[in-house]
């Protein structure tokens, strides 16, 4: 028994080993060959801890990751929105959310249903306790019971002690983790997948691939997972919207001139967004500027440039496209003549990363959500709370400027401050 014990462990290491050493591009094809088989019984001799494959497991001894996960968009990836239309899918197509879950539940005991050469049936491997809970850590990180993860932060990938006395055998560690193409199953739709206009509609890493950042070794880890976090923080998440963008608002003084012709720009640069801004058909950012004064906006006075890719609600078309790729920008011009100082110039950067979703269960309630419903007006009313303001700033006309919403910090470079002086010195030659 101990040589054939023996002789198991050296199959382990040797596979190991050659996980290791293989490609990533071969290693990531096989680990995210779909569907995901189940994961079988565990080892004779595992603790039922480390046989399990809830995050709470996980969690006993990765508390800090654990924690990022439940805060992170892969643990709603089933959430409400989801799990509404799902269920009315299936209700009318029995098996049609399959390949819904490849991506949001991947894990296949996280199917109530399974496909054969025979047809649909029961998964006897579905644990409904793990069905809604989005993409898991097993989701990416088990496979028949072996764990994998990325090398250790110096780079090795051996095991410090023997894996037989480590907890589930230890891990086999690969640089796949630490590749945007680890990603790229869920957020690439494949050439042949659904587009409109010609465009993909799930383009994601194609953008990416196409930017300076993948030619300068940016992996979508390094902005989505900084320092290994799993929190992978997106347009929901207005600092990390902030960190992507550059706003400006030009001539930066603090007020205008009551009666006399003004104009002002708002501008929004995409400088360190690795991938089109935003990149999705949800979304939707707004560079607004309007007149205010002490009732509120001023009637009339409302001007919008909108940044996104509009979708019909029935996918059928693409209504408009003006993403920004990186390094591109967008800006609103608003001028005229206000002849009250009372009023002041309001300019904002509003963020709707839901703008699709509030008009898409809007209408889907109004047309009846079947089985849905109850999931589909709980995710109806977090996409309306989802919207933040991301910049905001008023300008006086023959005041100064009244308050500020932190946002990107303006910029105070050598060059713009050596092109203050020199604008002043200008108008004091003038002024001779």
């Amino acid at each position: 028994m101990r040589r054939l014990a023996g002789a198991l462990l050296l199959i382990v290491a040797a596979v190991t080993t050659a996980i290791a050493a293989e490609p990533i591009a071969d290693f990531i094809r096989r680990h995210w060959a779909t569907p995901i088989p189940a994961q079988g019984p565990p080892p004779a001799g595992w603790s039922a801890l480390e046989s399990a494959l809830a995050p709470e497991a996980c969690g006993t001894c990765h508390p800090v990751q654990y924690a990022d996960w439940r805060t992170s968009v892969h643990a709603t990836s089933m959430g409400p929105g989801i799990a509404g239309q799902l269920a009315e899918m299936e209700a009318a197509h029995r098996g049609s959310t399959l390949e819904c879950r490849t991506c949001h539940a991947p894990l296949a005991e996280q199917s109530p249903l399974t496909r054969t050469r025979s047809g649909l049936v029961a998964n006897r491997s579905f644990d409904p306790a793990l069905g809604g809970r989005g993409v898991v850590c097993a989701g990416c990180h088990v496979r028949g019971h072996q764990r994998f993860g990325p090398p250790r932060r110096d780079g090795s990938l051996a095991s410090a002690s023997p894996r037989a006395k480590l907890p589930h055998r230890g891990v086999t560690r690969t640089p796949a983790f630490l590749s945007s193409e680890f990603c790229r199953g869920c957020h690439q739709f494949t050439p042949a997948g659904f587009a409109l206009n010609g465009k993909l509609l799930q383009d994601t890493y194609a953008e990416w691939q196409a930017s300076r950042f993948a030619r300068e070794g940016v992996q979508c880890q390094d902005c989505h997972m900084p320092d290994r976090r799993h929190l992978w923080r997106g347009i929901h998440d207005p600092a990390m919207v902030a960190s992507g963008v550059e706003i400006t608002v030009t001539p930066d003084g603090p007020s205008l001139t009551a009666g006399r012709d003004f104009a002002v720009t708002l501008e929004v640069r995409n400088t360190r967004v690795g991938h089109a801004f935003p990149t999705y058909v949800t979304p939707r950012v707004l560079l607004r500027g309007e007149l205010v004064d002490a009732a509120g906006p001023v009637a009339g006075s409302r001007r919008e440039v909108v940044v996104a890719r509009e979708v019909a609600l029935d996918l059928s078309r693409e209504l408009s496209d003006t993403r920004l790729g990186p390094g591109q920008s967008a800006r609103l011009a608003y001028s005229g003549r206000v002849e009250r100082p009372d009023v002041r110039l309001r300019l904002t950067v509003v963020v709707e990363p839901d703008a699709f979703y509030t008009a898409f269960f809007e209408t889907l309630l109004a047309q009846g959500a079947g089985r849905g419903e109850a999931e589909i007006r709980e995710a109806l009313e977090a996409t309306r709370r989802s919207p933040f303001t991301l910049f905001e700033r008023e300008i006086a006309f023959g005041g100064p400027a009244v308050g500020r919403v932190p946002g990107p910090t303006p910029d105070r470079s050598p060059r713009r401050r050596r092109e203050g002086r020199s604008r002043r010195a200008v108008r004091r030659r003038g002024a001779r």
